[in-house]
């Protein structure tokens, strides 16, 4: 029975994040069927841990049913002890414990402000393998190996290299900021258009605002906040999780608190728009 309802309480879960739009928020959507392909698998089990729920109850005779307590046995692969039993289907049942519990909360910038944000540094450079920077950049090259992550981010940049106005979309968000990041000479000077979150830095004497989006690459686990630093014209009075479409080009400035140049927009043009239903974006391959 515990079975039946742990298969069927992870189906039940992932039908209300489907149908919610909540699974946006743990996963890549490009990810999705992986999703409902273990959806279907976990009702089909559940309807068998039923089946044999059902079957077992029906079962007349001790003898019969010391043959079918047996046979459970058999394949217990050891958990013999209750506890061991116990700690097993608390394992089994966490999935569901953690969707259910814990509610899900769109990112903002206290969030960023929390956490701070760096500008991605080489592994080289500060000698730790694992380090994993997922900010202002994304950096998929961590599933990649080296040849096969630059000839993909080529292959990728021609599809830019001819366009003077580059439109970043929730579909090529990731894509195009990782590209400028990648190559930010050959950025310079092209005009660039995109959406997202205003982020004011606290920095005492100077503040810098960024526009921002927070993005999923493949889960949550890798889930950072990317962007570009923006010069906003003069007069320009903007706060912090206020949602601007600007347009403007893209150039190269000495970033202070980073030590070194990072691409920049020179805005032109910004119009306050509302705050899109789904407020990550996801990256493709």
């Amino acid at each position: 029975m515990i079975r039946f309802l742990i298969l069927s309480g992870y189906f039940e879960l992932m039908m209300y994040l489907q149908v919610s739009g909540k699974l946006d928020q743990y996963i890549n959507v490009h990810y999705r069927y992986l999703v409902i392909l273990s959806m279907i698998l976990s009702a089909l089990l559940a309807l068998v841990q039923l089946y044999i729920w059902v079957k077992s109850d029906s079962v007349k005779g001790k003898k019969q049913v010391d043959e079918e307590v047996h046979h459970h046995h058999d394949h217990d692969h050891g958990l013999t002890k209750p506890s061991q039993r116990v700690i097993a289907y608390v394992l089994l049942a966490l999935p569901v414990i953690v969707g259910t519990l814990f509610p899900t909360v769109s990112l903002d910038t206290t969030i960023v402000e929390a956490k701070g944000f760096n500008f991605p540094i080489s592994k080289e450079s500060v000698g730790d393998p694992e380090m994993q920077t997922q900010y202002l950049k994304p950096d998929t090259s961590i599933y990649f190996n080296k040849s096969d992550y630059l000839d993909q981010m080529k292959k990728l940049k021609e599809k830019y290299d001819d366009k003077q106005l580059i439109k970043i979309t929730d579909e090529n968000y990731l894509e195009v900021m990782e590209l400028i990041y990648n190559y930010p000479s050959e950025f310079i000077g092209k005009k660039i258009s995109y959406e997202g979150f205003v982020y004011k830095t606290p920095d005492g004497e100077k503040e810098d605002s960024f526009l921002f989006r927070f993005g999923i690459i493949h889960c949550v686990a890798d889930s950072g906040v990317f962007g570009l630093l923006t010069h906003m014209p003069d007069g320009t009075n903007v706060k912090n999780d206020e949602w601007y479409k600007v347009e403007g080009t893209i150039q190269s400035d000495y970033y202070e608190p980073f030590k070194r140049d990072i691409p920049v927009v020179e805005v032109n043009t910004l119009t306050k728009i509302e705050a899109p239903k789904n407020q990550y974006v996801y990256r493709s391959f």
